[in-house]
This record gives C-alpha cells, structure tokens and sequence, in this order.
C-alpha cells in the first residue's frame, strides 16, 4: 500500500478479469489455483485526504478541517428516502472515497460521522474504543423494545450492563469449549441439508439441477440456528413448503429488514413521521419475538421440569444460571433474528463465487480429501465431510483455505458495510484530530474493492489470506475485540460445514460467470440471486 495507489486517475475503473491475469507482468499465485474470474473493482484509486499539506508543526490537523460529503443532512435523507438511495449506500460511500479522500465526514439525517478506509485508520480507531466499546445504536429497534417493555438484547446494550450479558454470552457460545457442544448439532443439519439435495439431483434428466439456491439457503439456515439455539428441528430440508410458522418468521425477517433501513437515520422522536412504515417495522418485530418466544417458553417448561432433551445455547445459558430469564430471553431472541440471513447470503455468494473458479472449487475438496472428510466413494449412507475419523473439532482446524474461503467472500461482500464505534478517547485518523465520543465507520465494503489495500481485488483468491502479507485489521466482517459479533464462531462452524457437505457431494457450476449486482437493504444481498448448477460427484 504505498504511494503510487493514490496516483491512479479518479476515474478509472478496474475492468471485469474474467480469470485473465492482469497484463502489467504481475505472475499468477505460486499456489497452484489459478486467478480467479474477474469482481469488479469500484474503488480504483483514492486521492490524498486532503488538497493542502499538513500543519507546518507536523501535528495532526483539526477536525474542522477534515473533508465533508453532503451540504444538508436532512436534504441528503430525503434525497435518499425519494430515489430508493438507500439500496445503493455502499457504493455512496465509495464515491466518497473516491472524491473525499480515505476519510471524510459525512451527514445523513441523525447520523454525523466520520467514514474511515485504510487498515491503518481502522487500527487506531478500534484501539481507542475503551473498556465498553460503543457502536451506532438503531432507534427503531430500541423503540420497539421500550413500546413493548422487551428486554434489550447485547446488539442494543452499552456499558456495565452490556458487559455483564457479554461474559455470560462468550462462555456459552464464543468460546472454543462453548461451540465444540454445538457442531454435531450443526454438523447433522449440513448433512441432512447435502442429502436432500442429492436427492433432488438424482431425479433429474442428466443429472445436473440448475436453481436458484436462495429459498434452500434460508431453509438450512433458519434449521441449523433452530437446532443450535433451541435443540429443536423444523422439518425444512425435506423438500415439501415450509410449516406456516417458519414461512411467517422469514417474511417477516425480511419486513424487518427492509423496513429497518428507511428508519435507520431518523431520531427516536420522529419515527412515526410515516406511520404505515413504521407500523410494519413495529408488527414484524412483534412476530420474531413470537416466534423466538414459543421456543424459549417450551424449553424452559423442560426445564423447569429437570430435564432440558436436545440441549442448544438457551438450554445451556439456563443450566449455567448466570443470567436472568428475560435477560436470556432478550439474547436468544436477537440471535434468532441475526442467524439466517447473515449466514444464508455469505453461503449464497460463497456458492457463486466457487461455481465461476473451478480451480478454487477444487483445491478446497482436495484440501477436504486431505483433511480425511471425504467418505472413499460419496453416496455412502451417512457419508460426506464428517464421514472421516476426525473428530469436528479437529476437521474444522484443518481446513485452513475453506476458512479462507469465507473471509475472501466476506472481503468481497461483506453483510454489514461498516463496522462503527464511538473513540473513548481523541483518536487520530489520517492526520485528522477525531474528538472522544465521535461516531466512526470503518468502510468494509469499499475497503475490500480498494487496490490499495487487497492487490488485485478483483480475483476470488482465498490464498490471499494464507500468504506472508500483512491482514491485521483488514478481515472486520464479524467485528473487532471485545464487542466483535457473539455468533461469529457459530456461524463460522455453520458454514464451513455446510460448504464441506457440499463441495463433498457436488461439483457447482455458476450459470453466468457475470458480477452480481449488489443491494444494502440493512445488509449487503444479491440484487437478483444468481443460478447455480449442482452436479452429485461420482
């Protein structure tokens, strides 16, 4: 990352690869997969931070003086809100790299911020975040906690009482004793879900099935987290629709979602300034907790009468006993509410992105075949990734470029753009002086596009992350430090398992080789989620 990055024209643009190395004599990978088809690349150079050199003194500037987007923050909002902008906010904040510089201000209703892009940046803003770090909080959610006198959750908490929830919470599902209880869990799900599908295959002319995997995808997810939180199954992979009830918790997922991001900017006081909005947003929260609290009601009657049959995080939080009721209640309900999506559209891009680099896609089964998950010949009852004598555990730890795989996807399309925080104390980014209490962004999304933060962003290149070069603060998709994201390892487990289940059975195959359009509907998904081809291996 050196200077000759910020020297490229503003308005390059990296052109789509197609898996054709660049021509500027740059060699392939000495790993043996071959560069991987073309991502396109917006951010295309960054200017300098600033037109003007900095103080004479050499000290950091003032905060004043740092660049700003926008004129008017409610003129911005209703811009956004009248043009369906929302959707396209990611790509709003690389153009204001690209403009601004790798860090600038910007203004959006309620929210006053500072966008942060280099590594560097993000390394000191997230070492200033103090003893409890503090990210921007949402409104709406909290409103309808209040409304409805709902415990908040650790994603809603701050301070002490954050803290407290946080230690409960890492015992029982951070910390690598904690997730081992859970993988066989997730594991039978992966395998269920491989099985299903191979299935489906088999009844097919020629034996390849081309569909668009997003229903399937949410179907394992909303299973797998079922499974691991409540120790119960839904009955999801086999094939028939979806029980009323799941089908009722996914729409309204998605209303919450949708409705989530045009509420996002606003204060608490104006909320209901468009009330069908923000009844809808109010009435799909109300069916997650619905949903979530049938679960926890019939689980906590178990064990209220001494026995907790299927296990799962709730049954292991009320057996360590170190949180209230509501308190567990408040937390297995966001964990419900944040364990599909965040892990159906990473697996859904992860798919892609393995379908159009074949070369990738098999370096990952041989690493698979190494590692003793693959059964001598796939179709062997009660085979696939697990059917090796490795314990879980010890099969996850070798498979170094599976993980990779996710963080490369992650790199690419990350589900939440930013990650934030408020500096505990003055902090200093690019040579601007940032106040204490400031809320600050490090810009995910355009940070993984950047040249000159990832050489050839374009490529698909899981070994990216396995080589010499120096990856401290670039891979923030879960989080950073103590408030990274509580599911990270759980949902890590999850879709390595899966990913390993299926690259054992099948062989995929992306219909178009073209980029997926992106869209930021609170998280980052597929504008039109791509066809896949599925092909049982022999």
């Amino acid at each position: 990352m050196g200077a000759p990055g910020w020297l490229w024209g503003r308005g390059a643009r990296r052109a789509l690869s197609s898996g054709v190395p660049p021509t500027s004599g740059v060699s392939s990978p000495a790993s043996g997969v071959p560069p991987a088809s073309g991502v396109s690349s917006p951010i295309s150079g960054v200017p300098p931070a600033s037109g003007v050199s900095p103080p004479a003194s050499g000290g950091p500037r003032p905060f004043g003086e740092m660049p700003r987007a926008g004129r008017s923050r409610w003129g911005t909002l209703l811009s956004l809100w009248g043009r369906g902008g929302f959707q396209d906010f990611h790509r709003r904040m690389e153009r204001g790299f690209q403009r601004l510089g790798p860090v600038y201000r910007d203004r959006v209703g309620s929210l006053d911020c500072v966008n942060v892009l280099l590594p560097r940046d993000a390394a000191q803003l997230l070492r200033a975040e103090g003893p409890f770090p503090r990210r921007m909080g949402i409104a709406a959610w909290s409103a309808h906690r209040s409304l409805r006198a709902h415990r908040c959750g650790l994603f809603l908490l701050n301070g002490p009482a954050w803290r407290s929830d946080r230690l409960a919470l890492n015992r029982a599902v951070l910390s690598p004793s904690g997730v081992r209880k859970f993988l066989p869990l997730l594991d039978s799900v992966a395998r269920d879900f491989a099985e299903s599908l191979r299935g489906r295959v088999r009844g097919t002319p020629g034996g390849a099935l081309t569909i668009d995997p997003h229903p399937l995808l949410f179907r394992f997810t909303l299973e797998a987290s079922s499974f691991a939180l409540y120790g119960e199954r839904l009955g999801l992979l086999g094939g028939s629709a979806p029980a009323r009830g799941a089908q009722e918790f996914l729409g309204a997922l998605e209303e919450m979602l949708s409705t989530t991001l045009p509420l996002l900017f606003l204060p608490a006081p104006l909320l209901r300034l468009h009330r069908p909005l923000w009844q809808r947003h109010l009435r799909a929260w109300d069916a997650i907790f619905g949903h979530a609290d049938r679960s926890i009601q019939r689980l906590y009657r178990e064990f209220c009468r001494g026995g907790v049959a299927g296990g799962g995080v709730l049954a292991e939080l009320l057996l360590q006993g170190q949180l209230p009721l509501p308190s567990i209640k408040a937390n297995v309900t966001e964990f419900t509410a944040g364990g599909v999506d965040t892990t159906a559209i990473p697996l859904l891009f992860t798919l892609f992105e393995l379908g159009r680099n074949p070369g990738v896609q098999r370096a990952l089964r041989e690493e698979l075949r190494a590692a003793g998950g693959v059964p001598p010949s796939s179709g062997v009852p009660g085979g696939g990734a697990g059917g090796g004598t490795r314990a879980l555990p010890e099969l996850l730890g070798a498979l170094p470029l599976l993980k990779a795989a996710i963080k490369e996807t992650l790199r690419l399309y990350p589900v939440g753009i930013t990650v934030q925080r408020y500096p505990a104390t003055d902090v200093v980014l690019h040579n601007y002086r940032v106040p204490a209490g400031t809320l600050c962004q490090v810009a995910l999304y355009a940070m993984g596009r950047c040249p000159d933060v990832f050489p050839h962003p374009e490529r698909y290149d899981p070994r990216r992350w396995l080589g010499k070069d120096d990856t401290t603060f670039k891979a923030l998709a879960f989080g950073f430090g103590a408030r990274q994201c509580i599911g990270r390892r759980l949902a890590e487990a999850e879709m390595m398992l899966f990913l390993a289940h299926v690259l054992s059975n099948f062989s995929i195959e992306a219909v178009s080789s073209e980029d997926v359009p992106t869209v930021f509907r609170f998280i980052l998904m597929p504008e039109k989620s791509p066809l896949l081809t599925f092909r049982a291996l022999q």
